[in-house]
């Protein structure tokens, strides 16, 4: 008798121990981590069981040591600077995809432009730009610079880049950002993140939902045509629950000579600042470093040749804002589906 009540009284045990909640199980909430990177503002949201600050800031830092124009110590400026390096994983990834997305564009997404940039005043390298000096001379410095423009001039052998010419040098940050966010989302993923937002200047990866279980809303910038730039306000809301997406526009960074206003997008096949009508191009795509590099391809080419382009690019959409005459006008290719 003893022995089938001890036995009894194991069985409830047992089913206690099934149906009682587990107490012990982590609890997540949703953490709101921000700060600066690559020279620009960044910030994450994401449903976790403990704040993942510092394994998110770990990786960006990686991403930073790679990538960015800022740091001198990057696997980008010391290849710029002619020195001896070893290529980490993600300067390799990046330069797969830039060299992919270089010859979808035909050139007008090009890594090698960073000549060109500075040349015209935008880059890291001079304040001073090429716009200055007088017609023949402007047009002499930039046909010398476009001799050894281009993506064809860059190759990896046995982990090793090389160039057709030392004078080329490299600029990353129409795709690093976006880069940067996919990283941090695979760490969050890592960690067991199911719903999360990472924004780093504008790009964004979200999945899931937000805190109150609905989809993340982002929104994309509505242009002012005018020398301000910027309405403080949307052209549109998207909400979703799956995103890679990434933004690039020609109203935020220029200058003025006299009347006319000099675009920061240069063409590199040109070697001049762009001077078409498109003012915004919104590129979602399977990855943010796709989108972002994308984006910036899209604002070379124009509204026209931006949508062959894009269509042409089967895991692709995009979201242009034109300026016509004064209003604005949007077109969107026909994956777009927000």
């Amino acid at each position: 008798m003893r022995k089938w009540i001890a036995l009894g009284l194991a069985v409830l045990a047992a089913g206690l121990l099934i149906f009682l909640p587990d107490n012990d199980k982590p609890k997540t909430q949703y953490y709101h981590n921000q700060g600066n990177i690559f020279g620009t503002y960044y910030n994450i949201q994401y449903e976790a069981t403990e704040d993942l600050h510092e394994q998110i800031t770990a990786a960006l830092k990686e991403v930073d040591n790679s990538l960015s124009m800022f740091n001198q110590n990057s696997v980008i400026c010391k290849i710029n600077r002619n020195e001896q390096v070893i290529l980490d994983s993600l300067f390799l990834s990046m330069y797969q995809e830039a060299q992919s997305i270089s010859a979808i564009s035909g050139g007008a997404f090009d890594i090698t432009v960073a000549p060109l940039v500075n040349a015209w005043g935008f880059g890291t390298k001079s304040k001073n730009h090429v716009e200055t000096l007088p017609q023949d001379s402007l047009q002499h410095i930039i046909d010398s610079i476009r001799a050894y423009i281009g993506y064809q001039n860059l190759h990896i052998n046995n982990g090793k880049l090389y160039k057709d010419d030392p004078r080329i040098t490299l600029d990353a940050s129409a795709i690093a950002k976006g880069y940067g966010c996919d990283i941090v989302a695979n760490v969050l993923r890592a960690h067991g993140c199911k719903n999360l937002l990472v924004e780093i200047g504008g790009e964004v990866v979200l999945e899931g939902v937000n805190n109150k279980g609905d989809s993340w809303r982002v929104g994309i910038g509505k242009p002012k045509i005018d020398a301000t730039g910027l309405e403080d306000s949307l052209q549109e809301i998207i909400a979703s629950k799956k995103l890679c997406m990434a933004t690039s526009g020609n109203y935020l960074q220029y200058y003025f000579v006299g009347d006319e206003r000099r675009s920061h997008t240069i063409d590199p096949r040109l070697g001049r600042p762009v001077e078409h009508s498109l003012l915004s191009a919104t590129v979602t795509a399977s990855s943010c470093m796709r989108a972002d590099a994308l984006a910036t391809a899209c604002m070379v080419l124009g509204e026209q040749e931006a949508l062959k382009m894009i269509e042409r690019t089967t895991d692709a959409a995009c979201y242009l804002i034109i300026a016509d005459k004064d209003s604005l006008r949007v077109v969107k290719s026909s994956r777009w589906e927000y």
